[in-house]
């Protein structure tokens, strides 16, 4: 039976007091952005009263944004859950840990048992990445359900990026990052480091980067339709028309054939369809994509040129060419031109990290290879990519009857009612789940539908090492920050968590939870030691598990992969260093990145070269008159950080931005409302008239929203904005990545008055 929605009343929590005591100090990674900046954290008894920057930080070297300055603040939120909530008669009460978690065990087996494991869907949110319990166990956990529901943040942000990584190198994680520390030219796409921190491309103090590359002569080129701050830092902006990057990167892979200016160095025995690709783009000349790109043919031809000539470049595009029609093929183009100049995998332009924590480098050959769709969703039948369906089928695959569709759903650090398209369409579906697990510190859009909230403690309860960010890294490094303030009686680690929903799912509830890094160690050693180039190969494995050191299974689990990974090092030696280690800066790793069928990069893959014919039509068609782009803002990211005072404030604000012109062209005023509307539906926001916009485009910033009932939190909720992506209808959609068209699609004004 689905659950009704009557009587949903969020129960009362703790004051959030804190005991006074002795001050000190004490180190932690700050999580609220890909940035891992180290912090210094002031401590009074139990509570943070201050955060700054660690001078010493092997990474960061001091630097702190507004977001990690208020760390305390976020960590202190009264709002934050501190009890499980269990649904009891229509409504969400405090529970114990045993409650909830006999709950889950209670719902989920049978449901499985008797619809099998497709019936649970899961979703994971981009704070997953921010955290060890979100790095280590949601594979674990999909592991035990294999349901083929998963669904996550990739599809709403970059999954463009790992598709096309996946099908010019084999392996969907293998993204090249711009040597910042190195190189001579940069190309932006789609990109503000000075708002976001940096994205795939892990970078303590990127604005600081970005003004070193100008002072030591080098250029900085910046394709964007709106006159961003890094758009302000750049030599050259280029207010392109949204949605036209991957034509513009074509004419730019054009212009370099065309020239004779390709020079591919030390990769050219590595590379193989060189000369196909040529052929893909001889139609895209910057006189066929000027009209498109609404931009002038001559300066198309002048960015090629300069990316050509310098003595090392790097072209880097992030969520404003992922998050448009044509997503997947802007970013393979973006590695093409990195190969065509010579410019991948050396210093100074496009290299491979390689993070402490990964699997010791195989010898150079073939590998397996990557491949799309070898399944699809239920209704829409949706490839997947990467083993995920597109976030925007979730709510059709949940309210739509049949056999197959998902009765329960696991929700983890995800709000998707406010960051996926139609969210009304979602809100109604979460309602007819049979059952519904949320793990999340806050009572937000998407947990008020939960029947189990399983809250994890504050951020500086936890311990941090960044399992994602360093794969992505621009330097080489390694840092473990110990929790810095003992777990508050009544929590549970954010680990034992996740550990404890695995058992609960997995048939073994009531099972220790360290059983579950148990199996993973046991499991992980077994296959290292069978590896040839592994560093442990040929050991025994029960003496390499006796040697593990770590006071808990998530840190026992660190060192195994430290041990295993590709330098020398140990849990041990990272706490010896407690401002992080140095394993410097990174260096070529082809041909041993590259897991391709062929071993070699496969310049133009067969998806790709199906797909080009959709780009080619894409000359022909009229642009449409007014299209809407979102925004990031420095102290913003997506819809979580918004219940932070000091966060949500000042200019970050849920404003629909508008060239003076088109507002003139429109009748809109400064401050007025104004109806915006789209395939999906429409919103209203107050309007804000500002030239740092191009004409033809308007800017709405994503995660706002906070105004359905039974939500708790206060402070987004006193300024709730409205949610940009309630104007989709999730129709629009990258064919290859299923990544949903957030940035470039048409909307209509009126004014309210």
């Amino acid at each position: 039976m689905s659950r009704t929605a009557a009587a949903r009343t969020a129960p009362t929590g703790g004051d959030g007091a804190e005991p006074a005591g002795e001050t000190r100090t004490a180190l932690r990674i700050c999580p609220l952005c890909e940035a891992t900046c180290g912090l210094t954290l002031t401590i009074e008894g139990t509570r943070v009263v201050s955060a700054r920057g660690d001078r010493d930080d092997v990474f960061s070297r001091g630097f702190i944004c507004p977001k990690g300055a208020s760390f305390g603040e976020l960590d202190a939120d009264p709002d934050r859950l501190r009890t499980p909530l269990v649904r009891k008669d229509g409504e969400l009460r405090d529970a114990t840990w045993a409650e909830a978690f006999d709950a889950i065990a209670a719902r989920i087996r049978p449901l499985i048992e008797e619809h099998g494991a497709n019936a649970v869907g899961v979703v994971l949110g981009n704070p997953n990445v921010h955290t060890m319990a979100g790095a280590l166990y949601p594979p674990v956990l999909l592991s035990v359900l294999r349901s083929r529901n998963l669904f996550t943040a990739s599809t709403l942000d970059q999954m463009p990026k790992h598709v096309s990584s996946g099908l010019l190198f084999g392996d969907a994680v293998a993204i090249p990052v711009p040597d910042l520390d190195r190189t001579d030219h940069l190309l932006l796409l789609g990109a503000n480091p000075l708002e976001s921190n940096g994205s795939l491309c892990t970078a303590a103090d990127f604005p600081g980067k970005l003004k070193a590359l100008r002072r030591r002569g080098g250029t900085l080129t910046v394709i964007d339709p709106r006159r961003t701050r890094t758009a302000q830092l750049a030599d050259r902006h280029v207010p392109i028309r949204p949605g036209t990057d991957a034509l513009l990167l074509a004419a730019l892979t054009h212009v370099l054939f065309e020239e004779r200016l390709t020079d591919l160095g030390r990769l050219a025995d590595h590379v193989e369809h060189l000369r196909d690709v040529e052929a893909a783009v001889a139609e895209f000349t910057p006189e066929a994509v000027a009209a498109a790109c609404d931009m002038d043919a001559g300066e198309i031809r002048t960015i090629a040129r300069e990316l050509a000539a310098a003595p090392t470049a790097a072209v880097y595009g992030r969520i404003g060419s992922c998050t448009v029609e044509y997503g997947t093929l802007a970013n393979w183009l973006v590695d093409v031109l990195n190969v065509l100049t010579g410019n991948l995998d050396r210093p100074g332009g496009a290299l491979f990290p390689l993070s402490a924590t990964a699997p010791a480098p195989r010898p150079a050959g073939p590998g397996r290879g990557f491949a799309l769709g070898r399944w699809t969703s239920r209704v829409s039948e949706l490839p997947e990519a990467k083993s995920e369906l597109p976030m925007a089928v979730l709510a059709e695959e949940i309210d739509t009857p049949g056999e197959g569709r998902i009765r329960a759903l696991i929700s983890i650090a995800a709000n998707p009612v406010l960051s996926a398209p139609d969210g009304d369409r979602l809100d109604r579906a979460l309602e007819q789940l049979d059952f519904m697990v949320s793990v999340d510190p806050y009572l937000n859009e998407t947990s008020r539908h939960a029947d189990v909230v399983l809250p994890p403690p504050p951020p500086s309860q936890s311990s941090h090492f960044d399992f994602a960010f360093n794969a992505f890294a621009v330097h080489n490094q390694a840092r473990y920050t110990p929790a810095a303030v003992p777990l508050e009686e009544g929590r549970i680690d954010e680990c034992e968590i996740h550990a404890r929903l695995v058992l609960a799912v997995g048939g073994m509830h009531g099972a220790p939870p360290e059983a579950v890094d148990d199996m993973v160690i046991e499991k992980a050693l077994t296959k290292a030691v069978a590896e040839a180039h592994s560093p442990v190969h040929g050991q025994d494995v029960k003496e390499l598990t006796a040697q593990l050191s770590g006071r808990t299974g998530p840190e026992r689990r660190l060192d195994m992969m430290l041990r295993t990974g590709p330098y020398d090092l140990t849990l041990d030696k990272l706490l010896e260093n407690p401002h992080g280690v140095d394993l410097g800066p990174l260096q070529p790793r082809v041909p041993e990145v590259l897991r391709t069928r062929s071993g070699r990069i496969e310049l133009l893959p067969g998806p790709i070269a199906d797909d080009l014919p959709r780009l080619r039509s894409a000359l022909d068609e009229r642009p449409a008159a007014l299209v809407l782009v979102g925004r990031r803002h420095l102290r913003s990211n997506n819809s979580w950080l918004h219940n932070v005072p000091a966060l949500n404030g000042g200019s970050n604000r849920c404003t629909l931005q508008i060239h003076p012109d088109d507002a003139a062209r429109l009748g809109l005023h400064d401050g007025e409302q104004v109806r915006i509307a789209a395939d999906g539906g429409q919103v209203e926001a107050p309007v804000e008239i500002t030239d740092t916009v191009r004409t033809g485009v308007v800017s709405l910033p994503h995660g706002w929203g906070h105004s359905r009932p039974g939500v708790r939190m206060s402070v987004a909720a006193s300024r709730p904005g409205v949610n940009v992506n309630q104007l989709l209808d999730g129709s629009r959609l990258d064919p290859l990545s299923g990544t949903a068209v957030l940035n470039g699609f048409p909307v209509e004004l009126n004014a309210t008055r």
